[in-house]
């Protein structure tokens, strides 16, 4: 990846909040995304609107520093929600990949988060989620582990 290329640690999101299929208007989101390559982290927060709907830009370093040996792209993010006094953990992923939108498989990222759904784990593009939103996007297979020699 050449000097300079913008790495895109999470893409732009948006979608709709809701509790019990009505939207969560006035519901506040926090996001807090790792910085690749270092230990610091970028927060932003927004607000749904009547309809329960947000969105936040992507979030993107340039990869300015040569590094002599190759570091592997790991950015953890979360998002939380904070509606009628109570919090909701909705995202939490673990980014493998520095191009724009492989959260979806090249595709805009746009969720329907229903705030009483259970978390679900599965990996998208090698990337782990914990969410309770869907997106439609199709999931890796998942690993079958079997006995040495088994061949899984």
């Amino acid at each position: 990846m050449p000097i300079g290329e913008k790495l895109y640690l999470m893409s732009e999101i948006s979608g709709i909040i809701t509790l019990n299929g009505q939207p969560a208007a006035g519901a506040k989101l926090k996001r807090i995304v790792s910085k690749a390559y270092s230990h610091s982290e970028l927060t932003d927060e927004t607000v749904t609107d009547a309809n329960g709907y947000f969105s936040m830009p992507a979030v993107t370093q340039r990869k300015f520093v040569q590094k002599i040996f190759p570091m592997e792209f790991v950015v953890p993010s979360l998002i939380f929600v904070t509606y009628q006094g109570q919090e909701y953990k909705i995202w939490s992923s673990t980014k493998r990949e520095p191009e724009k939108n492989t959260e979806n498989r090249g595709k805009p990222l746009v969720v329907q988060c229903e705030l009483t759904n259970e978390q679900e784990g599965f990996m998208v593009n090698g990337s782990f989620f914990t969410t309770l939103c869907t997106w439609g996007v199709e999931i890796d297979p998942p690993y079958e582990f079997g006995p040495p020699g088994s061949g899984n």
